[in-house]
C-alpha cells in the first residue's frame, strides 16, 4: 500500500508542529500501605496530578500502593536508602519526639483538622530534618482510628487479657492499662491474623480496615474517637533539596490543596463503608459515651505525657500540647 506524496508531507509537517510530552527532570517514587480500593489511593493521584500540573511537567510523582515497597515499620529505612522517595512515617526510634506524638491520647475539633495538622507538621519539622526527611503530606488518622472484636464487648476499658493489634509505642499502652495484650501485625497480615485467631481484637483506621475488607472477620467495631492522629508522609531531604524553589513550592502546595480536596470525600467514604457494613454485611457500630471518651483518654494521657516531655523536651512537648488545646471540642 502507498501513500500520496502530498500526504507524506503532511504528515510530517503536522509531526513537527505537535509538542512532545514533558520529559520528567524529577520522579518522587511515592509508597504507601493504602491499596487502590481506598479513598486515600485517590488523594495521592490527585496529588501527583497537580505536582504535574504545577511543575509544567518536570516532576513525576509514582505511586506505590499495597506496601509494595517496604513494610510498615521500614519507612525511615527506606526512604533514607533510595528505596521510595517518600512513604508514611511509622513511630521510629529515630523521630523520638514524632514517635510519641504522631499519636496522642487527647479529645481535638476536627473542624480545623488541616491548619492543626500543619501546625503539628511545623513543630516536628526540625526532628525531621536532622535525620534527612521533609513533612510533606498529613494524613486523617484523628477521623478514624478505632477498635474492632468479633463480637460485642461490654467495656474498652476492660480487655481482660485480649490481644488486640497495635500501631505503635501509644496504642501498646492503652491496651496495657486496659488490662489486654498488645500485638504489632502489619495492616497487609491482620486479616489472616484475625482469621487464623492470632488476634482478639483490632485497632486501625477505618479506610484501611474496610479496603482490606476485614469487616468479615471482625464485625463488632467500637467508635471510641480517642486520638489526635498524623501518621506524616515525609520525603528523603536531599532529594527534596535538589529541587528548584519553584517546584518544592509546587509540591508542598499540592500536598496542602490535596488535603484539602480529600478531607470532606475521606470522612464520606469512611461514613459510607461503616454504613455498609452495619446495614448490609452483619457489622456492628457502637460509640461510647463522652464521659467514657474522656474516661478512656484520661486513663493513658498522664503517663503519656511523661514520655512526651522525656521525647520532645519540655518546651516542644509544651507546645504540641497547646496546639491540641487550642482544637479542643
Amino acid at each position: 500500500m502507498t501513500f500520496p506524496i502530498k500526504g507524506l508531507i503532511a504528515a510530517t509537517a503536522l509531526g513537527t508542529t505537535i509538542a512532545a510530552p514533558a520529559v520528567a527532570e524529577t520522579t518522587i517514587r511515592l509508597s504507601t500501605y493504602v491499596n487502590e480500593a481506598d479513598i486515600r489511593y485517590d488523594g495521592f493521584v490527585h496529588f501527583a496530578d497537580l505536582v504535574a500540573e504545577k511543575t509544567g511537567g518536570s516532576v513525576e510523582v509514582q505511586i506505590f500502593p499495597s506496601a509494595t515497597l517496604h513494610g510498615w515499620s521500614e519507612g525511615v529505612d527506606a526512604v533514607q536508602g533510595g528505596v521510595s522517595d517518600m512513604s508514611w512515617i511509622p513511630a521510629d526510634d529515630r523521630l523520638p519526639c514524632y514517635r510519641v506524638t504522631s499519636l496522642y491520647p487527647v479529645a481535638v475539633d476536627l473542624e480545623g483538622q488541616i491548619e492543626m495538622d500543619a501546625a503539628y507538621a511545623d513543630l516536628v519539622r526540625d526532628e525531621a530534618a536532622s535525620v534527612n526527611l521533609v513533612p510533606v503530606f498529613n494524613s486523617n488518622y484523628s477521623y478514624d482510628q478505632e477498635w474492632w472484636f468479633e463480637g460485642g464487648i461490654d467495656d474498652l476499658g476492660n480487655l481482660d487479657g485480649k490481644q488486640v493489634r497495635s500501631i505503635g509505642p501509644l496504642v501498646s499502652l492503652m491496651i496495657e492499662t486496659w488490662g489486654g495484650a498488645p500485638v504489632f501485625v502489619a495492616p497487609k497480615e491482620v486479616f489472616q491474623s484475625a482469621e487464623r485467631g492470632v488476634v482478639d481484637g483490632i485497632n486501625m483506621g477505618v479506610a484501611t480496615y474496610s479496603s482490606w475488607k476485614l469487616w468479615d472477620v471482625m464485625p463488632y467495631m467500637v467508635n471510641a474517637n480517642l486520638f489526635y492522629g498524623n501518621i506524616q508522609y515525609m520525603m528523603n531531604k536531599e532529594k527534596f533539596d535538589s529541587m528548584s524553589e519553584d517546584e518544592q513550592a509546587a509540591v508542598m502546595e499540592a500536598a496542602r490543596e490535596t488535603e484539602e480536596w480529600l478531607k470532606p470525600r475521606y470522612e464520606n467514604w469512611v461514613d459510607q463503608r461503616v454504613g455498609t457494613a452495619v446495614m448490609k454485611g452483619g457489622g456492628a457500630a457502637v460509640s461510647i459515651s463522652q464521659d467514657k471518651r474522656m474516661e478512656l483518654i484520661d486513663s493513658v494521657q498522664g503517663t503519656w505525657n511523661e514520655t512526651v516531655d522525656a521525647a520532645c523536651g519540655p518546651e516542644l512537648a509544651g507546645k504540641i500540647r497547646d496546639l491540641f488545646a487550642q482544637h479542643a471540642p
